[in-house]
């Protein structure tokens, strides 16, 4: 019989520093998804990656002095560090600096191209450097973007735009007719509603003001901007217009696109489009995921709510983390993330209900057969019958929610059979029955029965926590263990010996643990240093400075000077020209218009062959990697700042 094949990719991830638990619940859902789809038979190619284009990179990369490349590269092997704590099992791990991934980028944009769907203009419009984004003046909100919050800068630049309007109708269509393609329901309504239907722009697809991406080849100023680049990664890393597309062909279109939420319309707009462009098919559902919450937020660097992952993987495992992402956040909403209720967690259902039946157990067939799996007897009894019946119906209400991927709900039926399992032990007080040599048949089936729902257990869990399957099955000696196995309550081998094992999740005092993490999140917290406080001045010397209002009529860098802009700004009437080390913060077209505070009587110096008249007043973080002009609010040019 003939293997179905599963394609299940997550986000390519943008290099960070560092990633918090709430980028990982992603890769995490999407690995249960696809270790449970190999479990069940099927022939599974999962891929996850890294989106390593843009702006963003650049700049960075330049603020360290490293090549873009070099800087991603560090970054990225963390990545997959993490990946590999985590126990991910991807198939395949794309970056978009990948030669073969650059070919065919350049290939779909040529062939766009070439058809007519993409043509040169000139962009205006307001962009959100975080986000990679463009928004037009009623999209953004407050001034700033309408995503993260944050400001915008005005931009202007020649691109090259896809005609996303000529294909509007046609994937509102799609969608009104393919229910199942955006997931949960909520998120399609808000795609036609909120983007679709009041019209659709066309997209800037390349960029100009910056040289890290892939070169667009007809036209070397250009490069390909983020959507066709990353976007195309879900096609390209199956050899899509390659020599060989054999993945392409076994696996597209892919089964599921799992993202966040907050790049739902990139995914359900954008890349569909793409794609009926190409003339290739859509990805038969895009589910887009809550956010994992903190404190009632989104975790954020800026907000300081971020939890390490390795942190509490190094604390409690990995599994105990993977639970708590799979089992306590609704999938396809917001969940929380709160230390204290993981730690209980941790305790009520893998310690306590798992942990302990694997425990009590094996400590029994030690302790009444020294270690050896007696056969069960014929004889049953009503006791026998339920646990039975609630274990062999385990596997099909398992596979029903997670075809419906409801991943929380599908842990909730494993451990239906470990908390009955619990619940036979005391029904049937094989303490009781160790002490009558007349019942030690009766003993042995008890035991028998414990074991084989646990086999089941240990087979399921094997999509969820494959490292407590693997310790499971290692202390009960488990070998029958394929899916296959699960149709009959026979599959534990007779004879097999036991040993005492290790305690799987030993429970954890909750407060001291808390206190503990409060302290090492302190100790790692980075120690700031003040800067030494300057020789004292007395108020007369302070009066010698004369600070001022001023405007800024102009700004262009000097050539030849990496940090240097030059300034022309208005005294109330005055003009001066100011030069000032703030190029690596500010471009000269985000200065003009704005008012700043000006040293007015500084002697004029001459930098760079450049007359200064003045020092535009700053702020700037100890590590020098945020600065920030005085803004003098609403005073008027000229005014004294006392």
């Amino acid at each position: 019989m003939c293997k179905k094949n599963f394609y299940i990719t997550t986000p390519i991830y943008y290099p960070s520093d560092k990633l918090h638990i709430g980028n990982t619940y992603t890769t995490v859902a999407a690995d249960a998804l696809a270790r449970y789809k190999r479990l069940t038979g099927y022939d599974v190619m999962f891929l996850t990656g890294t989106d390593e284009h843009g702006q963003k990179i650049q700049q960075r990369a330049e603020a360290k002095d490293m090549q873009p490349k070099a800087f991603v590269d560090e970054i990225v092997a963390g990545i997959k560090d993490l990946w590999n704590m985590m126990d991910i099992s991807y198939d395949k791990f794309i970056r978009t600096t990948d030669d073969y991934h650059v070919k065919t980028v350049q290939k779909i944009f040529k062939k766009l191209y070439d058809q007519g769907d993409i043509y040169k203009g000139s962009y205006e419009g307001w962009y959100c450097t975080p986000c990679e984004s463009f928004f037009t003046d009623t999209q953004l909100v407050n001034g700033n973007c309408p995503d993260c919050g944050r400001p915008v800068e005005k931009t202007k630049e020649e691109s090259y735009f896809f005609k996303m309007s000529k294909y509007a109708d046609r994937l509102i269509e799609y969608i009104e007719t393919h229910p199942e393609f955006i997931q949960p329901e909520s998120r399609k309504n808000e795609m036609l509603n909120n983007f679709l239907r009041p019209g659709l722009q066309d997209l800037c697809i390349s960029r100009t003001s910056f040289s890290w991406g892939i070169p667009v080849e007809f036209d070397p100023g250009h490069v390909v901007y983020v959507w066709i680049d990353a976007l195309s990664n879900y096609i390209s890393a199956l050899g899509y217009g390659s020599d060989n597309d054999e993945l392409y062909k076994k696996f597209w279109p892919a089964d599921v696109h799992l993202i966040g939420k907050d790049i739902l319309r990139f995914h359900t707009i954008y890349w569909p489009i793409i794609l009926m462009a190409l003339g290739e098919p859509l990805p038969k559902q895009v589910f887009g995921h809550g956010w994992l919450l903190v404190d009632g937020g989104k975790m954020s660097k800026s907000k300081g709510n971020v939890v390490d992952p390795v942190l509490l993987v190094n604390e409690f495992g990995c599994d105990a983390v993977r639970y708590y992402l799979l089992h306590e956040i609704p999938f396809g909403s917001d969940g929380l993330y709160n230390s204290e209720i993981f730690m209980n967690k941790f305790n009520s259902d893998l310690a306590n209900d798992l942990g302990n039946l694997v425990s009590r157990t094996s400590a029994m067939i030690i302790k009444y057969f020294g270690g050896e799996v007696l056969a069960p007897s014929s004889e049953e009894d009503n006791f026998d019958k339920e646990l039975k019946a609630v274990t062999l119906s385990m596997p099909e209400k398992v596979e029903a929610a997670m075809n419906a991927f409801k991943i929380p709900e599908a842990l909730d039926e494993i451990w239906t059979v470990v908390r009955r399992a619990n619940k036979y032990i005391d029904e049937t007080t094989p303490w009781i029955l160790g002490k009558d040599e007349s019942k030690k048949d009766r003993l042995a089936t008890v035991l028998y029965n414990l074991l084989e729902a646990l086999r089941f257990v240990t087979v399921e869990l094997e999509a969820f926590l494959p490292n407590t399957a693997s310790k499971i099955k290692e202390q009960l000696k488990f070998e029958n263990v394929s899916y296959e196995s699960l149709k009959s309550f026979d599959g534990v081998k007779v004879g097999t010996k036991l040993e005492k094992g290790e305690v799987i999740f030993p429970r954890i005092d909750v407060e001291k643990k808390l206190e503990e993490l409060a302290a090492m999140k302190e100790a790692q917290a980075p120690k700031r240093e003040i800067k030494p406080i300057k020789e004292e001045i007395t108020i007369e010397d302070f009066e010698k400075i004369d600070l001022r209002v001023v405007k800024v009529l102009a700004c262009e860098p000097i050539k030849g000077a990496k940090k240097l802009l030059k300034l022309k700004v208005d005294l109330g009437g005055e003009e001066r020209q100011v030069v000032s080390g703030i190029s690596q913060y500010y471009k000269p077209e985000e200065l003009v218009g704005k008012n700043v505070v000006l040293v007015a009587n500084l002697k004029p110096v001459k930098l760079r062959g450049e007359l200064s008249q003045g020092m535009i007043l700053a702020a700037s973080s100890d590590d020098d990697k945020e600065l920030f002009v005085v803004d003098p609010g609403k005073l008027e040019t000229g005014s004294v700042v006392r």
